[in-house]
C-alpha cells in the first residue's frame, strides 16, 4: 500500500483501470504520452476530476536516448503514477504505419522499465481537437489522456467509475 492511500472497500471486482492497482479512483494518478521521433509530450491526469492537463515536453534526442529515459524516470519518480497511457499513431483508415510500431515499442519499454500498466489509445484525431497555436506535444498528450479517461465511463469499458 502506498503512503496515504486507503485500501478500497467498495470497488467492484472488475479491474476498472486496465490493470492498475485497485485503489480508490480519486487517488489514481496517470501519466499520458504523445510519442514522437523528436519529442515526447507528457500529460498528467487524476481520478478525482477524470481530467488531463499538459505537463511538459521531453526532447528525445536519438532513439533510446539515455537523456530521454532519465527525464521520464524523474517524472515517474516524482508523480508516482498508477497507470500510464500512450497514444498510438495510425493512418486515418486505422492501418498501422512506421510510427505505430515506434509507439508500441515505446509503450513496451515503459512497461518494462516502470512495471506499470500501459494503456494504448488511438491518437489518429487527437490533433484535430487542439486549439490553433496549442498544438504542442504536451497538449496532444493531454488530449490522448483525456480520451482514455472518457472511455472509462463508456458502457463498453464496464460502466461508470465509482465515486
Amino acid at each position: 500500500m502506498r503512503e496515504g492511500i486507503r485500501e478500497p472497500t467498495d470497488l467492484p471486482d472488475r479491474n476498472i483501470l486496465n490493470g492498475a492497482p485497485r485503489q480508490a479512483v480519486a487517488e489514481i494518478i496517470v501519466l499520458g504520452f504523445d510519442y514522437g521521433a523528436r519529442r515526447v509530450g507528457v500529460a498528467l491526469g487524476n481520478g478525482i476530476t477524470r481530467s488531463a492537463r499538459p505537463l511538459q515536453v521531453v526532447h528525445t534526442g536519438t532513439a533510446g536516448s539515455p537523456a530521454l529515459w532519465r527525464e521520464l524516470s524523474a517524472l515517474v519518480d516524482h508523480w508516482q503514477p498508477h497507470q500510464l497511457v500512450v497514444g498510438v499513431a495510425r493512418h486515418p483508415d486505422g492501418t498501422p504505419h512506421e510510427m505505430t510500431q515506434r509507439c508500441e515499442r515505446f509503450a513496451r519499454q515503459l512497461e518494462g522499465r516502470y512495471h506499470l500498466p500501459v494503456a494504448r489509445v488511438d491518437e489518429r484525431y487527437s490533433s484535430a481537437v487542439l486549439e490553433p497555436g496549442a498544438d504542442t506535444d504536451d497538449h496532444a498528450a493531454a488530449v490522448i489522456l483525456q480520451q482514455w479517461f472518457d472511455t472509462l465511463s463508456e458502457p463498453s469499458a464496464g460502466g461508470p467509475l465509482p465515486c
